[in-house]
């Protein structure tokens, strides 16, 4: 299996597709070996297993993980408004229909919760068709994208709640913004830097010791260039060791995405595909981590206008990931970040990582596809 995923991330290397990547594919509790190819950059040195990657919306599943731990505290409850912490939420105007002027509206019928995060359904989210919220978004810089967070995230919070919901909280599903909103509530919840928070709470004892937020000074050696894949070939967006995640962040990214190895990535799945347990020690409760991995959204939201067409067609979404019910992998879950990475559990265990710094498009999905295909 380690010669069939050499064998594909070198052909896509030399196809030009990828300049490098790393990738680990077997069953959890076996440790998967990494597997490496191409380099950092064009010109540059190898690729090396310990790559540190901008693993953008994986991070989604990370926080779900966290929250959770909170809710086992003590500290939240899942149908708890979160009024009480983020207080931008508690009289949230809602859409009359979702492609409706921003002034035609009507007061939400029920306060937005931490379920209603973690599941997408919180009435904030990606707009993909034109509309008055689309532009407005866009204008007001909370629309989301491949370049990375413009505003710190109390400002974020502040501009994006200046616009009202596209559906009813729980009666819709929208990507990506409720994770935002999640960080932030992290943030507010314990009192200080998310950062500190996970490397205490969930990084620390999984030993996933790089990850965070940014790359510190002493490992941007490991830190690839990030590329868009045109035509005409790749265009570098943040060189070799630089960039946004390069050192201290600029202002708080509380709302902001994680960088990661793919060697602490399989120490995360190994939380989940353990059941809540690592190494003899439970982190997780049975019940939550089953939660996390199971269809959460109901039938009445997977409308064809809430994400790219054909993604409700055998699939679903739990805590943080998207979940298989039919096709060649039913209950498989997972998710992709948009500048090139991937992972994939299925129910037998195996765990599949891919991460590039190449953004997700239709001209690098097939070396996705192909991996996710791999056993």
């Amino acid at each position: 299996m380690i010669s069939a995923v050499t064998a594909l991330l070198q052909h896509h290397v030399d196809a030009g597709i990828v300049p490098g990547a790393v990738a680990a594919l077997g069953h959890a509790d076996a440790s998967p070996e990494l597997v490496t190819a191409g380099v950092v950059a064009p010109g540059g040195d190898p690729m090396p297993a310990d790559a540190i990657m901008r693993i953008t919306s994986m991070t989604k599943v990370v926080t779900a993980v966290a929250a959770l731990r909170l809710v086992e505290a003590g500290r939240i409850g899942l149908d708890d408004s979160l009024a009480a912490w983020l207080p931008e939420l508690a009289r949230p105007r809602v859409l009359s229909s979702p492609t409706a002027e921003l002034d035609d509206t009507v007061p939400a019928a029920r306060p937005i919760t931490l379920r209603h995060l973690l599941t997408n359904t919180s009435g904030y989210g990606m707009i993909l068709t034109d509309s008055p919220l689309q532009r407005a978004m866009t204008a007001n810089g909370t629309g989301a994208g491949p370049e990375p967070v413009s505003l710190g995230a109390d400002a974020w919070l502040a501009r994006l709640t200046e616009l009202p919901l596209a559906f009813q909280p729980g009666e819709g599903w929208r990507y990506h913004h409720s994770f935002g909103i999640l960080g932030v509530l992290l943030s507010r919840l314990t009192g200080g830097s998310v950062d500190d928070h996970l490397a205490e709470d969930l990084f620390g004892p999984l030993g996933m010791t790089d990850t965070g937020h940014s790359v510190p000074t002493e490992k941007l050696g490991r830190l690839p260039a990030a590329y868009r894949l045109t035509e005409t070939g790749l265009v570098e967006t943040e060189p070799a060791g630089g960039g946004f995640y390069a050192g201290p962040p600029p202002f708080d990214v509380s709302h902001a995405e994680l960088v990661s190895t793919a060697g602490d990535y399989l120490r995360f799945l190994r939380l989940l595909t353990g059941g809540g347990v690592v190494d003899g020690v439970r982190l997780l409760s049975t019940a939550h981590v089953t939660a996390l991995v199971t269809d959460r959204v109901p039938a009445a939201a997977k409308t064809a206008e809430s994400f790219f067409p054909g993604f409700w067609d055998g699939s679903g979404w739990g805590f943080g990931v998207a979940v298989e019910s039919t096709g060649p992998h039913p209950g498989r879950y997972g998710w992709s970040g948009g500048l090139g990475t991937d992972f994939f559990v299925d129910p037998d265990g195996t765990v599949g990582i891919l991460l590039t710094q190449v953004e997700m498009g239709d001209l690098t999905w097939p070396l996705f596809e192909a991996f996710q295909q791999l056993r």
